[in-house]
């Protein structure tokens, strides 16, 4: 921080600014993080301390050493400064970690307590690390594979269901109204906005806009995104598109329409051009480019 900017919260702090400094200084982006922490510290008790008392005692010691008044002052304005940085420390400690997977790419991470986290494509998890132990949830947007390490209830939310397990390994879906969940190992508790259902290894749940929908059980130890494969369960070609899009970091329009039959199979993730062969032979689509994005676009002789 800058000694000028110092120089303005301590005059904050000592109620010393004058009203056009007063109005600059809550325009700043810094104050309304100042203001909260201040109406924090204000519900913090202290012990009874009297001033007076103190700084003659100080004087009768030391009565050869003379402290201004003015410093009297100062010293007030620097504890008010350790007690907003503390607070500030305080909730800097409690706000959420994010952890955040751009298009085109997966990120792993650890938890505090070691559960392993990796996200898909154009996916975020966020959690806190305050009091983990005693409140393990992960707020995740798009897909992520868990293998959690032993202890209390570990939850994982969504905008369309919670999983909730104690120690397992499994993969979370929940994009455009779709929630698919996987358990490779242990068992979880799935809850969905109209249904709850517990899985164990080898098991799979999906529901689409809300309504349960049948797939096959999962294969191999870890989610085939993980490996070279996006692997596809009746599956839309909106959605399918949305995908490729997310591990490829490309844009696909698709001409046409409606394209209603439902996929099922596996996409290479490391070969787009391999992945649109598969996608337009399935749905008598070809590939056109225009710009800087790909076209899908019906076969004339369809």
């Amino acid at each position: 921080m800058k000694m000028s900017e110092e120089n303005k919260l301590a005059k904050w702090l000592a109620g010393e600014m004058t009203e056009e400094e007063l109005r600059e200084f809550e325009s700043t982006p810094e104050y309304a993080d100042y203001a909260r922490i201040i109406k924090a510290s204000e519900k913090l008790s202290a012990p009874a301390f009297n001033e007076d008392a103190q700084y003659s005692e100080l004087v009768a010691r030391r009565s050869r050493r003379v402290i201004p008044l003015y410093r009297k002052a100062w010293l007030r304005v620097a504890a008010a400064i350790v007690v907003l940085f503390g607070l500030a420390g305080y909730f800097y400690a409690t706000m959420p970690v994010t952890k955040e997977a751009g298009a085109g790419q997966q990120i792993a991470f650890y938890l505090p307590d070691n559960s392993e986290v990796i996200l898909n494509s154009g996916s975020k998890a966020s959690y806190k690390k305050w009091n983990w132990s005693d409140n393990r949830v992960v707020e995740l947007e798009g897909e992520a594979y868990f293998k959690v390490a032993k202890g209390k209830k570990f939850e994982v939310t969504t905008d369309l269901g919670t999983v909730a397990v104690l120690g397992t390994q499994f993969n979370v879906k929940a994009r455009d109204g779709r929630f698919d969940v996987n358990c490779f190992e242990g068992r979880v508790l799935v809850k969905s906005s109209n249904a709850e259902t517990i899985i164990k290894g080898g098991q799979a749940v999906t529901f689409a806009d809300g309504k349960p929908l049948e797939v096959a059980a999962p294969s191999g130890e870890m989610p085939s995104w993980m490996g070279n494969q996006l692997q596809f369960e009746k599956e839309t070609l909106a959605r399918i598109v949305s995908e490729l899009e997310r591990q490829y970091d490309i844009k696909i329009d698709v001409a046409g329409g409606p394209h209603g039959e439902l996929f099922t199979g596996a996409l290479p993730r490391t070969d787009l051009s391999r992945a649109l062969s598969i996608v337009c032979a399935t749905y008598h689509l070809k590939v056109e480019k225009a710009e800087n994005k790909i076209v899908l676009t019906p076969v004339d002789d369809r």
